[in-house]
């Protein structure tokens, strides 16, 4: 059965094609993974499907009465509710049909006979109804859920305003995944989890009866997970049955297959042009060298597959600082709360330090604290002289200006060319460059604030969560750079094999938390 079908969808932002005449079929059960480097449309397509955005060209068939949920890049939650009242929303559905359900047995005493049968067989049906999709164990299921991810320990019954980024994805992703949907669409649903809430998701989503689009650059948990792949690249979408490593398999050979056929081909045209250029004037060869034309005419010209712009990162280095490059005592952070029992902290010149532990323990609030953002609630900390930061924020919303816009009002000095280079060196191609920083992917936004990073001269870097929406080619050339880089580094990050080969000590904040973890 198709719960999905599209048929000649073409879109693309001014001169930036994003989907060219594509079709997708979606069955049910299937377990989908949509891949592709950062900005090839994975995001666009997913909006289109949902009914986000309309395409330029094409049709959307979604088969009767389906239910959908979207967990996409850009998803909020309402202010004012607790964690477990967010969750229980997934079943106000159930909760209407109760409510229906318990007016009905209040109208049968006033009903005539005929009509009290019809309510009766009618609130029998919702009540079995319920029964199946499981609402009279909703508080188990929610409970459930919520441990696997880890919301339980940040408490059912916390405002959801008072939580972190992190925790918020984990609090919407739940109350998807408690809605037992006909299909899941799911952006980067990953981004936000630790290793074991991962592994639980993992484990969820392999036994997840429906169908689902998963959009995620965790190669392992991708593999883990899908039975078909579609790759877009090119404003083409190409399906793949079997696993992500089945379709790396595939892809290498279609574009081995591809480059051999191009190469056979050029050859067969060289010599085609060279007898028709040699023998096309002489009387005696001229009817051979028509007839190599009209083969060389009706040849179908195979494309050489254009190899996107790969990204080249290098930070520049400004004077060497002092020694010690902060030093915190007795450092408590937080709020209005402590999230932390007192730390001390020193961060020498030359040193690569990772933050690690689980989503909301403060991990974004140390930082800013030590780069004086925000006050400590108690403690001290002390800057080292000639300090020049560079600071990666975690989020950071794009605005109406292109990319090129961005990076010149940021650099006054920099010509409209040098520009446009430094963009390039991302791995960014013009019309990314020439288009709303806001209409781009995650994974170009953040290649656009590093970006402005790269082009300041830093002797402290400070990353949170650098590698969330960047591809595997982009995160593996950032390891490199900042292998490279001989300044001072202090990076949060949930991905230790991004940072496993070049930092020198890791720093566990859940040694320091007052949670319970």
């Amino acid at each position: 059965m198709s719960i999905l079908t599209v048929t000649g969808c073409t879109h693309g932002y001014g001169a930036r094609q994003l989907l060219d005449n594509v079709s997708f079929r979606l069955l049910a059960g299937e377990h989908v993974g949509l891949v592709g480097a950062n900005g090839e449309g994975k995001s666009t397509f997913l909006n289109i499907i949902t009914g986000k955005l309309a395409p330029d060209e094409g049709r959307i068939e979604w088969c009767s009465r389906v239910t959908v949920g979207y967990l996409d890049q850009a998803s909020t939650l309402t202010k004012g509710k607790t964690v477990r009242e967010c969750l229980r929303e997934a079943f106000e559905g159930m909760a209407a049909a109760e409510r229906e359900m318990l007016a009905l047995y209040d109208s049968m005493g006033q009903a005539d006979p005929e009509r009290m049968q019809s309510m009766m067989d009618e609130a029998a049906e919702i009540s079995a109804q319920l029964e199946h999709g499981g609402y009279y164990t909703i508080d188990t299921r929610i409970n459930e859920v919520a441990e696997g991810l880890g919301l339980a320990d940040i408490g059912l019954e916390r405002d959801v305003s008072m939580l972190s980024g992190g925790q918020r994805a984990k609090v919407l992703l739940a109350k998807l995944l408690l809605q037992n949907l006909m299909i899941l669409i799911l952006d980067e649903p990953t981004n936000f989890l630790d290793e074991g809430h991962i592994a639980w998701l993992t484990r969820f989503l392999q036994g997840y009866e429906n169908a689902f689009i998963l959009v995620s650059h965790d190669e392992g948990f991708m593999q883990d997970v899908v039975n078909v792949v579609y790759h877009i690249e090119n404003a083409s979408l190409t399906r793949y049955t079997g696993t992500y490593r089945d379709f790396l398999a595939a892809y290498e050979l279609r574009r081995r297959q591809n480059r051999q056929a191009f190469e056979r081909q050029q050859k067969e045209i060289e010599r085609l042009e060279d007898f028709i250029a040699r023998n096309k004037a002489r009387a005696a060869t001229a009817a051979l060298a028509r007839s190599r034309q009209k083969r060389l005419d009706k040849m179908e010209i195979i494309e050489q597959e254009r190899d996107r712009p790969k990204p080249v990162f290098g930070f520049r280095e400004d004077r060497t600082p002092s020694r010690e490059v902060i030093r915190a005592e007795g450092l408590v952070i937080g709020y209005t709360e402590p999230l932390t029992r007192p730390l001390d902290l020193l961060l020498l010149r030359g040193e690569k330090t990772a933050i690690k532990g689980v989503n909301g323990l403060g991990k974004t609030t140390l930082l800013r604290t030590l780069l004086g953002q925000i006050a400590p609630l108690a403690g001290s900390v002390q800057t080292g002289d000639f300090l020049s930061v560079g600071y990666f924020e975690q989020e950071d919303e794009g605005g109406s200006e292109t990319a090129l816009e961005n990076i010149m009002s940021c650099f006054p000095d920099m010509s409209n060319g040098e520009a446009r280079a430094a963009l390039a060196r991302m791995g960014l191609t013009r019309e990314h460059i020439t288009s709303q920083v806001r209409v781009l992917s995650g994974g170009e936004q953040a290649k656009v604030r590093l970006c402005r990073l790269m082009n300041r001269e830093c002797n402290f870097l400070v990353l949170d969560e650098p590698t969330n929406h960047l591809d595997a080619e982009a995160k593996a050339e950032l390891a490199r750079a900042l292998n490279l880089y001989r300044g001072t580094v202090l990076l949060v990050s949930h991905e230790p094999e991004f940072y496993a080969d070049f930092v020198t000590r890791v720093i566990n904040l859940e040694e320091y938390t007052t949670k319970i973890v």
